[in-house]
């Protein structure tokens, strides 16, 4: 009996096309009422927010193993300045891919999600503990975690070995595009989005599937599956996701004509969104990669490549009374990929950047 049993859900399985798993538990909750709310929307022109063009090629970092900075050139000043050179290769030579987005809980663990370009919409997460990797010294010695995983003579050092306790390696599992991983700062959960492609930016299908991470064994225990849709509104999903302290959590919405910026709450069975009333006129770039929130400042943030747009959170509370006055702005160069960024309690950001794939931080409250 308990073999027939294992046998139906097999070819079940099959016949939907779901992965088999057999080591993990994974349960989706369907919600059947519609997770958004619409009201009336007014455009904003937050002027002080330019627009800057992904760049037809970006700028691949020469010397990998030594500290690198990303200076502001408009706007807001700041200064980004390496913390920490990611590995490469990875755990056993494996190709982790591209870095899609990063995550941060208080100051010991930090989260970076991987994606291999062969791999369409799979991935996989990876946990740094920080507190380790910063007593070992890799912020004075950024080649210690670049190589970790690189033998010499056939052999790992102390000090390889002492850098490999601080990373967990995550198994691979549906990311989708892995732009979205965050953190609650309410209830101390990993969440992301499971945003499948056909084609990029093409979704899968049009409901919106939010991922539980369970931090132990770095894969999702749950999802939940919904869909958005409000007086002629519809949208499929987000891409990006993040959470202030309270545990509202916000997304934005991309359509070519202005941001639209989502405002909600995730619970272990359902969601609930609403779109804020402001819709932002000018991005920050091409491509929003991602978006963050800084706890201290309380501020949302906006990722483009090379340039990152700011306002306060409250301003998006009932009718919304942001202005552009509220926004800060920054251009960056040289031209490299921005994945994500992400706080660890204090104010100073850490920037997750690709081409030389590496975290780092500001050098102020940013």
């Amino acid at each position: 009996m308990k073999f027939l049993k294992t046998f139906l859900c097999f070819v079940l399985a099959m016949a939907l096309g779901a992965p088999i798993v057999a080591h993990a538990k994974y349960k989706v909750y369907y919600q059947r009422s519609s997770g958004l709310y619409r009201g009336r929307l007014r455009t904003l022109n937050n002027k002080k927010v330019h627009y800057v063009k992904v760049p037809h090629k970006y700028y691949h970092v020469a010397h990998t193993s030594k500290a690198h900075k990303i200076k502001s050139e408009r706007g807001k000043k700041v200064t980004f300045t390496t913390r920490y050179i990611l590995p490469s290769p990875g755990k056993n030579g494996q190709h982790w891919g591209n870095p899609q987005s990063i995550a941060m809980t208080g100051k010991k663990y930090m989260y970076i999600v991987y994606c291999p370009t062969h791999l369409r919409n799979k991935g996989r997460i990876v946990r740094f503990n920080t507190q380790m990797l910063d007593e070992i010294g890799v912020r004075l010695h950024p080649k210690e975690l670049r190589d970790a995983y690189v033998k010499h003579h056939k052999k790992y050092s102390t000090t390889q070995k002492r850098v490999q306790k601080a990373i967990k390696v995550g198994p691979i599992f549906t990311t989708g595009h892995g732009q979205s991983l965050a953190y609650n700062w309410k209830n101390k959960g990993l969440y992301m989005w499971r945003d499948k492609e056909k084609a990029p930016r093409v979704p899968v299908s049009n409901w919106g599937y939010i991922q539980h991470i369970r931090t132990k064994t770095l894969r999702p225990d749950h999802s939940i599956r919904f869909s958005l849709h409000s007086h002629g509104t519809h949208v499929p999903g987000g891409h990006d996701l993040t959470f202030n302290r309270s545990g509202n959590a916000y997304f934005g919405s991309f359509p070519g004509w202005g941001a639209y910026i989502f405002k909600g709450k995730i619970h272990k069975r359902s969601v609930k969104f609403r779109l804020t009333h402001q819709v932002l006129k000018h991005l920050p770039g091409t491509r929003i990669q991602s978006m963050g929130y800084n706890p201290v400042r309380k501020r949302l943030l906006m990722l483009s490549d090379a340039s990152i747009a700011s306002f306060p959170a409250k301003g998006l509370r009932g009718h919304g009374h942001l202005t552009n006055h509220s926004f800060e702005w920054t251009q960056f160069g040289p031209k490299r990929e921005f994945e994500g960024i992400a706080y660890d309690g204090s104010s100073r950001g850490n920037l997750l950047v690709n081409h030389c794939p590496e975290v780092l931080q500001a050098d102020r409250s940013y």
